[in-house]
């Protein structure tokens, strides 16, 4: 049998920017735990942005924060469960895609920088604080939380135009 001509996918050399996004989060929390003081606000944009270094034991929201301990470790088996799937499906994924490998790479990389943090730390250091006025205060985040999340966007949005995009083919 002829060795095929098309390539076989494998956008694994897109793990690069998981390596990009883990560098930049631990190298932000290391000038966070060396700079900034623990929970007081520090001003970037008065009325809308603070450093705020606080610490999170739990997930998304303080979830199960205050589990006992526990949850660092279901968190920490979760989050390499997610990333194995994740580096799974970008092995099946043609390196060209990155509207598919971009997302899967994003959320693998702020899920192993939060890792990092509760294996080094017991727990997760956030330091972005959003917040409207002195109105409304959005739950403190970092970037591995920001990578994360615009990773499961892309996913979504993905499954969501690419379910569409199918169905018109057919």
């Amino acid at each position: 049998m002829a060795p095929s001509s098309r390539p076989r996918p494998d956008a694994l050399a897109w793990l690069l920017v998981s390596v990009l996004v883990i560098v930049l989060d631990q190298w932000t929390k290391a000038w966070v735990l060396s700079s900034l003081p623990e929970y007081t606000a520090v001003p970037v944009i008065d009325g809308f942005w603070n450093w705020y270094r606080t610490y999170n034991t739990g997930a998304a929201f303080s979830f199960l924060s205050d589990a006992g301990g526990w949850q660092k470790y279901f968190f920490t088996a979760l989050a390499f469960g997610i990333c194995g799937l994740l580096g799974y499906w970008l092995s099946r994924t043609p390196r060209r895609d990155w509207r598919t490998a971009l997302p899967y790479v994003l959320v693998i990389g702020g899920a192993i920088g939060n890792v990092i943090d509760r294996l080094m730390h017991g727990h997760v250091v956030d330091f972005i604080q959003w917040h409207w006025r002195d109105l409304y205060y959005w739950p403190a985040f970092n970037i591995a939380d920001s990578a994360i999340v615009v990773g499961a966007v892309g996913i979504a949005l993905h499954g969501l135009f690419s379910g569409r995009r199918d169905a018109k083919a057919t």
